[in-house]
């Protein structure tokens, strides 16, 4: 694992202690390989894979979805009280389509508006995706609006986040969507089809968090002691936050089958662990907040040392925890309104319920949600400290100024710090 140096250590500014620095490198390059063995002794066969696919078909045989574009909308159909049994209701929510896909390409057909689309407020000329399913023996096929074709908005959209991600950030960008790329390969080809096969779902989390966090760090903030303390303290902060998030999940008896989502698949794959699935969510939701913080106080001690070369190492770490603190108190309000978000619908429905708190706390949906936000954030707080400490030891001692004058400095500083504190 070799090493350049920051912008600070390339300016002689941050001397660095050799000791520390091997130490801490010995233990990143042991962490490194067990990652590579987990990777390895945990990499799912592709014939593994292939066979949960099979088991899982996402439509029946002979269903199609060819795209089409929209000519003319009726009405959806009204829900609930208002349900309409008139006979001039039974053409509400169909929409006059042309395909522009597959073997019936060209062709105008009617399809059912129907699901969530139907509230999309969808007009003559949109682009859909339709489901094809094939009629019995000398009938018509029935068409169904799938979805709205998003896939143009979402272009742009990318487009947009990528052009503000360059002209900002200019190379730094750049490398952190690499390593944005290289995080979405390590989840889609190893953590997705490894919890798919049923391999172990904390060891899943850990491995591919080491091995996304490895990428991740070094490619988008260079190859620095800098930024292997901060790796080192986003490894201890991921190892805490999957301990805490294995015992409370197990403590408080939840499912992790939540949501529609992880009720489809228990019907498809009932053998799957949903607690550990649950376990590897939390650790892997919190790898960005985690990256923040710990780059924050590395970059902090760095340049606390560069500011102050005859600081001691105990006065290099509380200063920079004051920093750090602070840089708690909005990470945490930041995971809350994160998850609280993610929620919402859950939140109004319980909301309008006119259920106790307590009771509607101890919902799966509401309890899962609040388990994520305090593992998380207990992983967070922990990490803090120990990035700073890390840091701290890593730098090299305090220098001791050779004029008594400003041997002295640094005393009245402190006793001054001590003297504001108190007050």
């Amino acid at each position: 694992m070799s090493h350049g140096h920051s912008d600070a250590e390339a300016l002689g500014r941050v001397p660095v202690g050799r000791r520390a620095r091997a130490v801490l490198l010995g233990l990143l390059a042991l962490v490194a390989i067990g990652t590579l063995v987990g990777l390895v002794a945990l990499w799912p066969s592709s014939s593994a894979v292939a066979a949960v696919g099979k088991e899982v078909p996402f439509a029946a045989p002979g269903v199609t979805f060819p795209h089409a574009q929209i000519r003319s909308v009726l009405p959806p159909c009204p829900t609930g009280k208002d349900i309409d049994v008139s006979p001039s209701a039974a053409t509400c929510g169909l929409v006059t389509v042309v395909v522009t896909s597959g073997p019936t390409a060209g062709q105008q057909v009617t399809a059912q508006n129907l699901g969530g689309d139907a509230k999309a407020g969808l007009r003559a000329g949109d682009s859909v995706q339709l489901m094809r399913v094939p009629g019995p023996s000398g009938s018509a096929d029935t068409y169904t609006v799938f979805g709205v074709d998003r896939g143009r908005s979402l272009a742009v959209l990318a487009l947009v986040f990528l052009v503000v991600v360059l002209l900002v950030a200019r190379l730094r960008g750049l490398l952190a969507l690499v390593a944005l790329g290289v995080a979405g390969l390590v989840l889609v080809r190893f953590v997705l089809p490894a919890l798919l096969v049923g391999r172990p779902a904390w060891a899943v989390a850990l491995v591919g968090s080491a091995a996304i966090m490895f990428v991740v760090l070094y490619l988008a903030h260079g190859p620095s002691t800098r930024t292997s303390a901060a790796l080192a303290g986003t490894l201890v902060g991921v190892g805490i936050t999957a301990a805490v998030a294995s015992l409370t999940v197990g403590a408080t008896r939840l499912s992790g089958i939540g949501d529609d989502t992880a009720a489809v698949l228990s019907s498809y794959l009932g053998s799957l662990d949903f607690q550990g699935l649950l376990t590897s969510a939390i650790i892997i939701a919190g790898l960005g907040v985690l990256n923040d913080v710990t780059i924050t106080q590395a970059s902090a001690v760095w340049e606390l040392r560069a500011a102050g070369p005859e600081l001691s190492r105990r006065s290099l770490f509380s200063s920079a925890m004051r920093i750090g603190r602070d840089h708690i108190a909005s990470t945490i309000y930041t995971i809350v309104f994160a998850y609280a978000g993610a929620a919402l619908s859950v939140l109004l429905l319980l909301y309008i319920y006119d259920r106790p708190v307590l009771d509607m706390l101890g919902t799966e949906d509401i309890a899962a949600e609040a388990v994520r936000t305090a593992c998380s954030a207990i992983g967070l707080i922990l990490a803090v400290p120990a990035t700073t400490a890390i840091a701290a030891l890593t730098v090299a001692e305090a220098r001791v100024p050779t004029d008594p004058q400003a041997r002295e400095e640094p005393v009245l500083r402190r006793r001054s710090d001590r003297h504001r504190r108190s007050r």
